[in-house]
């Protein structure tokens, strides 16, 4: 009886899984697809004019005003916002909020922001499944369910990675768990989603990489985890200078619209020494990066300081694509310098720094399997997990929840968000931290015999 009353309870929670996540994955899917055509023809309607990048300083102030006077809520990332109410609201979200996002995010692109379409997608997914939620009364434990399936199918939808958008959806919450509890509707909803999108006409500017010839007949273990360390290091910079710009602006108190127009002259300074090439989605540079064509080796840290100005300054949007731009040149610039195929470090770098700022490695091995072919996988893997650890208790959503340390002599309270994470030197015997920490030590004795007044 015990296991006839176990196994049909199991069967009627998959049913209604099933079902409840592909209704999801359609209601994302069309929302989403409207969203990204809205996209498209602003961005199209904004490339018709020379010098649109004129108008950013006017589009940052519109921006930072539209938020702080229609909904004060939408602030910042809204991916982050997302991830926090999840984790402290079973996922309830202002729908009015998402739609003020999503225009603020428009004027952004309009007048050549350089942020990502990821934050809308996963916000329109979100917002819709909340409004789902509450149409059908779910509980808070359904609802929060929900709410990720959203994120899953509008991250699906918008880069056309239905695995590694369900995989991201339930890993992005935590540092270290995955919630497997949600894994069923998260890549029900994330498939249905990309299928929706691509029946109506969707495109996506990632296509697969011949590589297999590259990695099978030269073995790039060695190459690809020193990437890893590069690549961690490059989400490393970008997080922490996030963070450096937004503790300057809360140090000084400076106002946000003051601060909207100085980084908008900025950013049209910047534009009119370095070109155009730096605004917007950036996807061309991806694609040029991918196809081997030569980047200057320092467009990484361009897209990082252009994007850093933009998001901080008031700009709306995600950070996902940035973090792809940033990838994908960096390892172009790599194999430059160390002579080998950039093609295939590109995409290697564009999945690892995913990886290390948003703390998600096995989304982003999936992504390099879903983009590049199954060859690139251990390659990607190895240089994904290494720049996850590399970055260290860091991540660009500051509301990611901490579940486990990335070293074990570190220590870091367990259940606290990454922002208020502060790890600890523990000096473990016999490990070689230890045993590191103590040849320093008698280095640090003997050159402080020979120089006492050193």
């Amino acid at each position: 009886m015990r296991r006839i009353t176990e196994e049909t309870v199991i069967f009627i929670s998959v049913f209604k899984w099933f079902f409840i996540a592909t209704f999801a994955g359609i209601i994302v899917g069309v929302s989403t697809y409207g969203f990204l055509s809205a996209l498209d023809w602003t961005i199209a309607v904004s490339a018709r004019y020379s010098y649109y990048y004129f108008l950013m300083p006017v589009g940052l102030v519109s921006s930072v005003l539209v938020i702080r006077y229609l909904a004060p809520s939408a602030k910042g990332c809204g991916t982050d916002s997302v991830i926090a109410a999840i984790h402290k609201r079973y996922g309830k979200l202002s729908p009015f909020a998402v739609l003020v996002n999503l225009f603020a995010t428009l004027i952004t692109f309009f007048v050549g922001g350089s942020v990502g379409k990821e934050c809308p997608g996963a916000q329109v997914g979100a917002g819709v499944m909340n409004v789902v939620s509450n149409l059908f009364r779910f509980n808070d434990i359904d609802r929060k369910k929900l709410v990720i399936c959203g994120i899953s199918a509008g991250f699906a939808a918008v880069f056309g990675t239905p695995v590694a958008g369900a995989i991201f959806a339930i890993e992005v919450l935590f540092v270290g768990a995955i919630m497997y509890e949600v894994l069923l509707p998260s890549f029900v909803a994330g498939m249905v989603s990309y299928q929706v999108v691509t029946s109506l006409g969707m495109t996506f500017p990632y296509t697969s990489m011949d590589v297999i010839n590259v990695v099978q007949s030269n073995p790039l273990f060695l190459e690809a985890a020193l990437g890893g360390v590069f690549f961690g290091l490059c989400s490393l910079l970008l997080i922490e200078l996030m963070e450096f710009g937004e503790g300057l602006k809360k140090r000084f108190n400076i106002n946000p619209i003051h601060s909207a127009l100085v980084g908008g002259i900025a950013l049209v300074c910047l534009t009119l020494i370095f070109s155009t090439e730096y605004l917007g989605l950036g996807e061309h540079m991806i694609m040029a990066s991918l196809m081997g064509e030569e980047v200057v080796v320092y467009a990484f840290l361009l897209k990082m300081a252009f994007t850093i100005i933009t998001i901080i300054c008031g700009g709306s949007g995600g950070i996902i694509t940035p973090i792809f731009v940033i990838g994908a040149t960096s390892g172009s610039a790599y194999a430059t310098v160390l002579g080998l195929n950039r093609p295939v470090f590109a995409g290697i770098g564009l999945v690892s720094l995913l990886a290390g700022a948003a703390n998600t490695p096995i989304a982003a091995t999936i992504m390099a399997v879903e983009i590049f072919g199954s060859q690139m996988a251990p390659y990607a893997a190895i240089a994904a997990v290494i720049s996850f650890l590399i970055t260290g208790h860091r991540s660009i959503y500051p509301s990611q929840v901490m579940r486990f340390t990335k070293s074990s002599s570190l220590n870091i309270k367990m259940g606290e968000e990454v922002e208020n994470v502060m790890p600890e030197f523990y000096r473990r015997k016999r490990s070689l931290v230890d045993i590191t920490w103590g040849y320093a030590s008698k280095v640090k004795e003997l050159f402080g015999k020979h120089n006492p007044q050193g």
